[in-house]
């Protein structure tokens, strides 16, 4: 019976044998497996809609939250990201340029079509201070968390 292909088997092109059961059997005893895996909390996946899920590195510090992708191949016209006080959504198209026939490829392994990403943040963030940059396929957006101990004083105005 074959196995369905996993997200990054997607992802890559990558076809495996069936005449396996796991990575673990394929895995030498001195080498140690880490897990990559992140809180449940942190993303949504979009893989249901046929589409890939875009790597990410999200860290913060006091002031701001930042997101870092590769999307090497997609022109920045090309990107959708759409943010809210604690979701950002990064959305686009890799489109294979036809220079090669099928049978030509010795490897393929580059991901090419639609992706996108789902992250809740891990606090509120400035919607309208956020910023976008792209440099050399590293998507690099700058969220400036909102500070909930600022505080201002109201005049009362009499009527």
């Amino acid at each position: 019976m074959a196995k369905k292909p996993s997200f990054f088997d997607r992802l890559t092109g990558t076809q495996y044998e069936d005449n396996f059961d796991s990575f673990e059997e394929e895995t030498p005893s001195h080498v140690e497996v880490k897990s990559a895996a992140q809180p449940a909390h942190t993303e949504v996946a979009h893989e249901e809609q046929g589409e890939a899920q875009l790597t990410v590195d999200v860290y913060q510090n006091e002031d701001e939250i930042v997101i870092r992708a590769l999307v090497a191949g997609v022109r920045p016209d090309d990107l959708d990201v759409s943010i809210t006080r604690d979701l950002v959504t990064i959305a686009g198209k890799r489109i294979e340029q036809k220079e090669v026939t099928e049978e030509d490829y010795v490897y393929r392994e580059l991901f090419w079509g639609a992706f996108s990403r789902s992250i809740v943040l891990p606090a509120e963030i400035d919607v309208d201070a956020a910023i976008a940059n792209e440099k050399h396929g590293l998507l690099t957006i700058t969220l400036p968390k909102l500070t909930k101990d600022r505080q201002t004083k109201l005049k009362v105005k009499g009527t």
